[in-house]
């Protein structure tokens, strides 16, 4: 299938973009998007064949966790089992910002989305374009970084559609994402690590955790 390549405003998303974006997501299929940690693969997380293709596409092992961007606490709540003190002082001091966080997984969240692992990981973005799509759907989004799996992360909408041309559907051409990508920390045992370095250090993490 051929990818289509839509330039958009990241600052001032062009709303007939937007719907474009949301057109392909609700037919099951995948999109790339800008966000403030990188371009971003998005897909809806609740249909099953759009899971298998987000893994197609990346040639991503299928017992992996796919990471989902949400848009409001409601939806934290929705799919995650419980939202600890731990969460909500992660949440208030870093979202929306490049913070993954991973959770016990409600009965919601689908075990291909959970990696069969009984964990959800979350993530509101300061994303314009992507907090305008997750608003357009109403429902939370797959998002993987766009490459291919083992890979660097494509750093701007050209780069995304050179590597995964005819791997998915759309590419939201914002230029040039130049941050480091996202920080994840598992808060899902008593005993939290960060499972990932990015944007925000390990050190502010610790200083904010009190540890």
């Amino acid at each position: 299938m051929p990818t289509d390549l839509i330039e958009i405003d990241r600052e001032a998303p062009d709303p007939g973009a937007v719907q474009k974006a949301a057109a392909v997501v609700r037919r099951g299929r995948v999109a790339a998007i800008p966000t403030d940690a990188l371009y971003t693969l998005v897909a809806d997380p609740f249909n099953l064949h759009a899971v298998g293709l987000v893994f197609r596409a990346k040639g991503r092992a299928i017992h992996r966790s796919l990471p989902l961007l949400i848009g409001d606490m409601p939806m934290a709540e929705e799919l995650a089992k419980e939202l600890t003190p731990r969460f909500h002082l992660l949440a208030r001091l870093f979202w929306p910002g490049p913070l993954t966080i991973i959770l016990p997984a409600s009965a919601k969240v689908p075990l291909k989305v959970a990696g069969n692992a009984g964990k959800v990981a979350l993530r509101q973005s300061r994303s314009r374009v992507a907090a305008a799509l997750i608003a357009e759907l109403q429902q939370p989004l797959i998002a993987t970084s766009a490459n291919i799996s083992g890979q660097p992360t494509c750093h701007s909408g050209i780069e995304v559609f050179g590597t995964m041309d005819g791997r998915i559907d759309l590419v939201l051409d914002g230029g040039l994402c130049s941050g480091m990508g996202s920080t994840t920390i598992d808060i899902s045992e008593p005993a939290w690590k960060i499972v990932r370095e990015g944007a925000i250090s390990a050190k502010t993490i610790q200083d904010a955790l009190g540890q």
